[in-house]
């Protein structure tokens, strides 16, 4: 399998793609094609590591990883990804979990597969690859544990003062020498914007061996497609039904792994995106113009993003807006409905949600009443409620426990570094690090 930039270079190898992260003309990898599958081609898959070896192989054929495919998943999914099933009327409606990782957020399991790759790729302890990350709340803290203390590995997190929660930020560091964490006086495209200009840096680039830990990199897409497969897999061979799936989404990576799995033929449904107030994707579909926007400051923090870089990829597998619309549905959610929404949740379903989980649960019971009738649905839950209980508790009145393994990470003491929003700051900052 050959691995393209959507703006035209390469072809590279999936080793190559996995290693650099962002291609050399500033695009996004790619696969070549899409392999395509029947659901009965699962038929003998019943667990998300069999599933996800069933579909990704095409993808490792000529790879140095190929033979280590097999233990590369059975390092990702060392924690469950269930399917519960929520109460409500009509159709089936059912909550994919995916904070039962070791950061309590579905940002674990693509972390935790670029880690695995990556480091049977690289193990030169001195000459590290450094792994750039941009995040707005989750992503760098599942980075750092997934590449903590790995030898042969660098990672720099960048994320923007005062936009992320206390517990998030903790989580961003907490960790081992080899992770370096810089607070950054700006917002999330600012920090997404240094990462791209140091990749696209010469000097910088030469002397740091740079890659990406942000879903830029087509190594956090191939892994979050599985889960997808997997639990569309089990409900259809229980119902017949092809589920719809409500995504909360910020820098459209959890997205287009969905997408990408329909693309496949996986017995996916409709696909709907739940953004918060920052409308860049909600206005595109409705104006059909691409207007990057700086992003506002929302209660869902992890998706506060004005300029989704995975667009670039949904473009050019998919089309551009009129053809996008078409097949995909969006709609954006305010801070007051996103608080309306955790305290329905917690008096209909009996649990707490994160903020942005309750962007999905708000859209659904929004949904046109054609469209929410003619389909089962499937919501994400993207991350932990406890990750986030200075807004959740206040709502619903209540402690959220902390689950074990977010508990430990909040005990380790915590240390970062302050730069400004530009290219020489974290020059500076990574050059003695």
């Amino acid at each position: 399998m050959q691995y393209f930039s959507t703006r035209g270079d390469g072809p590279v190898s999936l080793d190559e793609a996995l290693q650099k992260g962002i291609a050399d003309d500033g695009g996004l990898f790619l696969p070549q094609q899409l392999p395509f599958f029947e659901a009965g081609d699962f038929d003998d898959a019943d667990s998300i590591p069999q599933v996800a070896e069933r579909l990704l192989r095409p993808f490792f054929v000529g790879s140095g990883l190929e033979d280590a495919l097999e233990e590369i998943l059975a390092e990702t999914f060392s924690f469950p990804i269930p399917s519960t099933p929520l109460p409500a009327a009509g159709r089936a409606l059912l909550l994919l979990e995916l904070y039962h990782g070791p950061t309590a957020a579905f940002k674990d399991v693509g972390a935790g597969f670029l880690a695995a790759c990556l480091s049977r790729l690289e193990s030169d302890e001195d000459s590290p690859l450094t792994i750039l990350v941009a995040t707005s709340g989750d992503t760098g803290g599942a980075v750092a544990a997934a590449f903590d203390a790995r030898p042969g590995m660098r990672v720099v997190v960048l994320f923007p003062d005062g936009r992320v929660s206390d517990r998030q930020a903790h989580q961003l560091c907490c960790w081992s020498d080899n992770v370096v964490s810089l607070k950054v006086q700006g917002s999330f495209d600012d920090c997404q914007a240094l990462v791209k200009a140091a990749m696209a840096d010469p000097q910088l680039a030469a002397a740091h061996r740079f890659s990406s830990a942000n879903s830029i990199n087509i190594g956090r897409l191939l892994p979050q497609s599985t889960y997808y497969a997997e639990s569309s897999l089990r409900h259809y061979r229980r119902t017949g039904n092809k589920p719809g799936f409500i995504i909360p989404t910020g820098n459209l990576g959890n997205a287009f792994a969905c997408i990408m799995a329909r693309e496949m033929g996986l017995p996916i449904g409709p696909v709907i995106l739940a953004t918060n107030a920052n409308r860049t994707i909600a206005d595109y579909f409705e104006t059909l113009q691409w207007l990057p926007r700086a992003s506002l400051q929302t209660l869902a923090s992890a998706m506060d993003v004005g300029d989704p870089s995975n667009m670039e990829r949904l473009r050019k597998l998919v089309g551009e807006a009129d053809v996008l619309r078409e097949r995909l549905g969006v709609l954006s959610v305010s801070d007051a409905e996103i608080e309306t929404a955790i305290r329905q949740d917690y008096s209909e379903f009996g649990f707490a949600t994160c903020p942005h989980t309750a962007t999905a649960t708000h859209t659904w019971r929004h949904l046109d009443d054609e469209v929410a009738s003619a389909h089962d649905w499937i919501l994400v839950g993207t991350a932990h409620p406890a990750k986030f209980e200075t807004i959740v508790e206040p709502i619903i009145g209540e402690i959220v426990p902390l689950p074990p393994e977010l508990a430990e990470i909040l005990a380790r003491p915590a240390h970062s570094i302050t730069i400004e929003a530009d290219l020489k700051s974290l020059a500076t900052a990574i050059g003695g690090a």
